[in-house]
């Protein structure tokens, strides 16, 4: 086995071993056992990075070779891989995973919300949390795909469940109800591509090869309908506002930072990289589906009076933003939806903190009852005030270019459909603006309402918010730290699906 291929088995391998230790540690070595372990991954992550290099494989059409692989044979009889691989579409994502479940378990030492359950096995469900995610990014094998997909659902159920608000069985409920109707129409999904193409193999399957056009049609609606559902995209976003409004803090932020981007990769992955001819067939669709959620969800953000539940609801309008990228179907857009899902994972997560942080303090995350932050609290004050002008894409923040991108892609798209799906994105980005200064108005300005236990903020907060604030800035004035890699397997995509 290569040190490439060691640091990919490592990357899943060390936070599924931390999750079973810190299970059976006692409390408070159990969580900071967790945060060995996520700090351990996050280290192998960045050694993995340092492995990269890309190049062209034929398999017909071209795809990317991976810049680590590893393959082992798993089920010889149903030629089946365990396969694992890394490049610039996923690396990203696999980074920003280790890097949140890294500050959500340290949060977590310092930080145990209230509930049925204790912070030890709330760290552990966050380290397995990791396991599912990354092993989704990972994966090369459409069938190891599904399965790393489903991992998460009964841990983030756990978390909801056990820590979150007073409606969290509900919220937990709703959460697993959409979840398995996503998975049924994934599951489905792959068994019309493996057994059209008598593979699941990734690389094997890029471009569509062996898949006539009917069968690719098939399969990206089934995959688009199954992968709308996790990220969720509208009109099947429903059960997010309830997950995000009842879960626990570090839940938010897992939820939000990279759980969502499951559904977004595979679409990209899975959808556009397996099935090109129906992307290109069901692109018109998506492209409206992506504009009405830019400024549905706007509209619904103005229209909240709870902090988490309307951070909650703007996720549906950037999701929307990374949708219209998709749509395009060209680099540029791709390329917006990739950034957009990275910029999203900083700054949404980086609220959620925030949000949580200021429910811990008040008692209350309604804006009826906040107001005046700013006088008692203004360093807390000023770090949300940046989250959400990073948020609502101001120029030099992480936010501005997926939003900008999306809209140039629309843009250079051309036609009438187009032209107004880029015009409708960018009244629906005006819209952001507003609901975010509303929430400011309301948050950090006017007569204190509600009395804060802690003004201050803590050591552990400064560690956990520190490089997600660096993260957005840094994103924002060298967007090449995400879209560096990416040209070539972008090409390889957008080229098949032409």
């Amino acid at each position: 086995m290569t040190w490439s291929q060691l640091l990919l088995v490592g990357v899943l391998a060390v936070p599924a071993i931390g999750a079973l230790v810190t299970a059976v540690l006692p409390e408070l070595p159990g969580r900071r056992a967790a945060a060995g372990f996520a700090l351990a991954t996050l280290m192998l992550v960045g050694l993995l990075g340092l492995t990269r290099g890309t190049g062209w494989s034929g398999y017909g059409l071209p795809a990317v070779v991976p810049w680590a692989e590893y393959r082992v044979s798993w089920v010889p009889a149903l030629n089946l891989d365990f396969h694992l691989g890394v490049d610039g579409l996923s690396y990203p994502l696999v980074a920003l995973t280790a890097l949140l479940t890294l500050l959500c378990c340290g949060y977590t030492v310092r930080h145990v919300p209230g509930g049925g359950g204790s912070g030890r096995t709330l760290a552990a469900l966050l380290l397995t949390l990791e396991v599912g995610i990354l092993g989704t990014f990972l994966a090369f094998d459409l069938v190891l795909f599904f399965l790393f997909f489903e991992v998460v659902l009964l841990p983030m159920y756990a978390v909801i469940a056990g820590w979150g608000g007073a409606q969290r069985q509900a919220a937990a409920r709703k959460f697993v109800l959409y979840t398995l109707l996503g998975s049924v129409l994934l599951l489905l999904g792959v068994f019309t591509v493996v057994a059209a193409a008598g593979t699941a193999d990734l690389m094997a399957l890029a471009g569509g090869l062996g898949l006539s056009r009917t069968t690719q049609y098939a399969a990206f609606a089934l995959f688009a309908a199954a992968f709308a559902v996790k990220a969720p995209l509208w009109p099947l976003h429903t059960w997010l506002p309830d997950a995000h409004t009842e879960a626990p803090t570090v839940g938010s932020v897992i939820l939000a930072g990279v759980l969502l981007k499951m559904g977004t990769y595979g679409l990209i992955r899975i959808g556009v990289g397996v099935a090109p001819a129906g992307a290109a067939w069901a692109a018109p669709t998506l492209g409206v589906l992506a504009a009405a959620a830019i400024v549905v969800g706007a509209l619904l953000c103005l229209r909240q009076t709870e902090v988490k539940r309307l951070i909650a609801y703007s996720s549906v309008g950037h999701m929307g933003f990374v949708l219209l990228g998709i749509a395009t179907l060209t680099v540029t857009g791709l390329q917006a939806a990739l950034i957009g899902n990275i910029a999203h994972g900083v700054i949404t997560g980086l609220l959620f903190f925030l949000a949580g942080a200021i429910k811990d303090r008040t008692g209350t995350g309604d804006l009826d009852a906040l107001g005046g932050l700013r006088e008692t609290a203004p360093r807390l004050a000023g770090l949300f005030g940046f989250a959400a002008l990073a948020s609502l894409g101001l120029p030099g923040l992480a936010g501005f270019w997926g939003e900008a991108f999306a809209v140039v892609a629309a843009v250079e798209h051309g036609g009438a459909l187009w032209t107004t799906l880029a015009v409708v994105a960018a009244i629906g980005g005006a819209l952001t603006a507003a609901y975010f200064l509303r929430l400011l108005r309301r948050l950090t300005h006017g007569p204190a309402r509600a009395e804060l236990s802690q003004p201050w903020v803590g050591g552990v907060e400064w560690v956990a918010w520190s490089p997600l604030l660096a993260l957005a800035l840094a994103v924002g004035l060298m967007p090449a730290l995400v879209l560096a890699a990416t040209g070539d397997p972008l090409a390889a995509l957008t080229g098949a699906a032409r």
